[in-house]
């Protein structure tokens, strides 16, 4: 494929929900990609008035790189730490009055990717392989799962802003 082209695939697949990459950063990917010989030019060609445009190929190298990369993705388990653990973990004692509000907020924000999540797949799923729509399902799964936590944090929280409260008065 051309740039261009790549360039339509990656925003019509979405590219910057699976990458740390946009569709407008494609063009800096396959210098990269070229530069580490990993897709090579092929030949240019022109249609109509269009300016002239590089056709790139995977190189046998890239092929083997992606298919690492393919295995590698599907053994692993990748679970990264949340912030949000680490900001709940180590609270600042005066601001104990501002975390149910904070908590509902991200719990409405959750909530609403949620649905516009559901709304998107409902959308596109005549357009998606079983398999993606099953991958489509997982980002689901997560939200749901971060809302049922986010849920239970709610209902523990006057015993826990109690338990924080009464360490503030052993810290001093």
């Amino acid at each position: 494929m051309h740039g261009h082209g790549l360039k339509l695939l990656a925003e019509e697949e979405h590219i910057d929900l699976w990458a740390d990459v946009a569709a407008s950063g494609i063009y800096g990917v396959i210098k990269r990609l070229s530069s580490e010989r990993l897709i090579e030019e092929l030949r240019t060609e022109r249609e109509g008035n269009y300016p002239e445009r590089s056709v790139y190929s995977i190189t046998a190298t890239g092929r083997d790189a992606l298919d690492s990369l393919r295995r590698e993705a599907l053994e692993q388990l990748v679970m990264r730490p949340d912030p949000v653990d680490l900001a709940l973990a180590r609270l600042d004692p005066d601001r104990l009055d501002d975390l149910e509000g904070v908590i509902r907020s991200r719990l409405k924000r959750l909530a609403t990717d949620l649905a516009s999540h559901e709304v998107r797949l409902d959308r596109i799923t005549h357009y998606l392989t079983l398999m993606e729509r099953q991958v489509m399902r997982h980002t689901l799964a997560r939200l749901q799962g971060e809302i049922a936590w986010h849920e239970e944090l709610l209902a523990a929280l006057p015993e826990l802003i109690a338990d924080e409260q009464s360490r503030k008065g052993h810290a001093s």
